[in-house]
Order: C-alpha cells, then structure tokens, then sequence
C-alpha cells in the first residue's frame, strides 16, 4: 500500500482542494467564520500544502508564511475521515522540510487548537505562555524547540 504524501502546492487545482478541506474543517466543522479563516496572506505571501491519503484523495492541507518572529504555520486542517492514520504528521514533516530549507535559522511557531496540542508536543514543540482564545476555540502558543 502507498503511504500518505504530502507537497507545497504548483497547481490551482490544489489550492483549491486545500481550500476546500479547510472550509469543511474550519467553517463547516468547527464554526469558524469565512472572514477568520481565509484572509489576504492566502493570495499573497503564504505557502499551501496539501495531503494525500493512500488512495490518492485529497485529505489534509497546512500553510506557513514568515512573520517579523519568525515562520508561522497555520492552517493545519485534516478532514475528519481521514484523521489518526498520520496525514497530519506527513504534513508537518513536508512543511517543517521546505521551511528548514528555505529558512534553516528562523524561529518556527505555531498557534495550535487545545485539542492540537499533544500532537504537536509530539513533534518537538513546546507550548508557549498562557491558553487564548482565537475564533471562540482555544489556543496554545507553541514553538518548535
């Protein structure tokens, strides 16, 4: 069987499948309003990356964009169908791969959903000051250690 892939997006096609994944799960699933979760670095300055299940179906997407501290990902999203069967840890190592290279010396951070943070304590970040709330969900500053 193949495993789970996962690439920086060339092709509009995969954008917009990204951007598909995120509306189920952020808008859709979690309630996060359009005008929060999509908003000018998507066209501008981000970099999307999208999942792929076994089979080949779009499953999980993710972005990372530079920030004056540093590189922020963002956007980590995985359909539910498809959760708990590595997408979301293919998708880290691509995004954390292409960011190392690109910018091997930058801080790397994140701010991770409550329930996100065990996965991304797994994958050597360490949260970061106090809990905050952003679009009604809780959220965990984290830095990659």
């Amino acid at each position: 069987m193949a495993a789970a892939t996962a690439n920086r997006i060339t092709d509009l096609r995969d954008l917009d499948a990204a951007f598909t994944i995120r509306e189920k799960v952020f808008q859709q699933e979690q309630g996060v309003p359009v005008e929060l979760e999509f908003d000018e670095h998507d066209r501008r300055d981000a970099r999307h990356y999208l999942a792929r299940a076994t089979d080949g179906t779009p499953a999980g997407a993710a972005r990372w964009r530079e920030t004056e501290n540093g590189v922020k990902l963002e956007r980590f999203a995985v359909l539910p169908e498809f959760r708990n069967q590595e997408i979301g840890a293919v998708l880290l190592r691509a995004v954390l791969t292409d960011v190392r290279a690109e910018l091997p010396n930058a801080p790397v951070y994140l701010n991770a959903q409550l329930r996100a943070v065990p996965f991304y304590a797994r994958h050597g970040f360490k949260a970061e000051g106090d809990m905050f709330v952003e679009a009604d969900i809780q959220h965990y500053k984290m830095v990659l250690e």
